[in-house]
């Protein structure tokens, strides 16, 4: 029997490296969210997280309407037109990448409600909600709370539907 006496090369620092970022990544399992499995990917549409965080917010005591005027006013236009249908995501932006998604919600809060516990509800309330039901993360919630519904708004828009 012959001895290999051949001396033994070690790598180079930069082999090392080399061979041990593969190791690392031959061992390493890709980390897959809930819309990205092995089977296939899904893809949720930006007006899906509007409509899915607008009723989330409507379903929070002391929001009076959603949107600007602007937006209001436009809605209720829009329902008075036989076979229209007013936004049901109004006053809802969102911001959505693959597995993430923010959010921009533009209110206005009935008059004796605190606009920060408002506030807070709407939020705990579609970040819930929107998780839940996509899968996606939500990083924030900003909320613009645009006017102050007051008791006597309804007295006066009463009178000017009593008027036409």
């Amino acid at each position: 029997m012959s001895q290999n006496n051949s001396p033994v090369v070690r790598p180079t620092g930069e082999e090392a490296a080399r061979a041990s970022k593969k190791e690392a990544q031959d061992t390493e399992v890709e980390v897959l969210g809930p819309l990205h499995t092995e089977h296939g990917k899904t893809t949720i549409e930006d007006r899906v997280v509007q409509k899915l965080a607008s009723i989330a917010a409507r379903e929070v005591p002391g929001v009076y309407a959603m949107g600007n005027a602007a937006r209001r006013t436009f809605n209720s236009i829009a329902e008075r037109i036989p076979g229209a249908s007013a936004n049901t995501s109004g006053g809802v932006s969102v911001e959505k990448g693959e597995q993430q998604a923010a959010i921009d919600v533009t209110i206005v809060v009935e008059y004796g409600y605190s606009i920060v516990d408002v506030s807070e509800g709407i939020r705990s309330n579609i970040i819930d909600s929107v998780q839940q039901a996509t899968g996606l993360e939500v990083l924030e919630v900003n909320i613009e709370v645009s006017d102050v519904h007051l008791p006597e708004d309804d007295d006066v828009e009463a009178e000017r539907s009593d008027l036409k």
